[in-house]
């Protein structure tokens, strides 16, 4: 029997262990990263706003025009079934659409054949539970918009690694890089948000628009916060009361330090806490949440 118990995925409309799937070395999606993706987390045995994920890989697929042979409701089945056969209660569920193969001696998009693949692992952390960020803003330039689209996901992931490789080297767990006008971005699977004054502020453009940052500004909303989506620079950051990220790997996480200095007490502050425990509570709402059925 095979041993889905580290994971499985679907590939070419089969079922097999994570350690099996394999695409070709040829597949565009690998060679020119032309591809479009989205990550849905399990907790409990449930979705969490799958529709939400749904919604943004379809929009993806036809921004970049791809497409695959699965209904919305099809692929909703895919997914469960990556998760039962695991049989993982918390899980990190990615689908992924790559632009496929050309024609041999080909070079041209219109003639690939799209290939779509699945897969549930366990869950993965930004940052365990917890466990404040330690975040350096990088000096590299995120992607400009005008180039790639931020709100299609895709893995055009250079900037941030690097970026990631330029806190490392000043003793930084992770990274956020910046835009052209050197105010924050977005780090590598992450938005942020700075609180100063009871005031929420998270970069409003440029940025991939996170279904964690969504539910962030959602409960912020409900709870009688100010929520400004703009510009957010670098100094802001170090002078705000708090800070935290926000993922579907990990959900909101504070920042407690950035840039080698301590933020606020260099703590989990109030207001990130009274968001945090609203956005896990949320887990169990049935409008958000989706049983799976093992």
């Amino acid at each position: 029997m095979p041993d889905f118990s580290k994971g499985s995925a679907f590939i070419d409309a089969e079922y097999v262990p994570i350690s099996e799937a394999k695409i070709s070395l040829l597949d565009w999606g690998f060679l020119h990263s032309d591809a479009t993706y989205d990550v849905v987390h399990v907790r409990g045995g449930k979705f969490f706003r799958l529709d939400d994920h749904l919604d943004r890989f379809f929009s993806g697929m036809k921004a970049l025009r791809m497409s695959i042979p699965y209904t919305r409701e099809e692929l909703s089945g895919i997914l469960s079934d990556c998760v039962s056969k695991s049989g993982l209660q918390d899980a990190y569920v990615e689908m992924i659409t790559t632009r496929g193969l050309p024609e041999p001696g080909s070079r041209d998009p219109r003639t690939c054949r799209n290939r779509f693949f699945a897969f549930a692992v366990p869950f993965v952390w930004i940052t365990p539970p917890g466990k404040g960020l330690d975040l350096i803003v990088s000096q590299r330039q995120r992607i400009p918009p005008e180039s790639v689209n931020p709100t299609v996901k895709n893995y055009h992931w250079l900037d941030l690694v690097m970026g990631q490789f330029e806190a490392y080297d000043q003793g930084g767990e992770t990274a956020v890089v910046v835009n052209a006008k050197g105010n924050i971005a977005e780090g590598p699977g992450f938005n942020i948000f700075a609180v100063k004054n009871r005031v929420l502020t998270t970069p409003g453009e440029g940025v991939l628009e996170g279904i964690t940052r969504k539910t962030a500004i959602d409960i912020a909303n409900e709870l009688g916060y100010e929520v400004i989506q703009g510009e957010l620079t670098p100094e802001a950051a170090r002078l705000a009361d708090e800070l935290f990220a926000t993922s579907t790997a990990g959900g909101i996480m504070a920042i407690t330090r950035i840039d080698c200095q301590t933020v606020g007490t260099g703590s989990l502050g109030p207001i990130t806490q009274e968001l945090q425990d609203r956005y896990w509570a949320l887990h169990s709402d049935p409008h958000y949440a989706r049983e799976i059925h093992y």
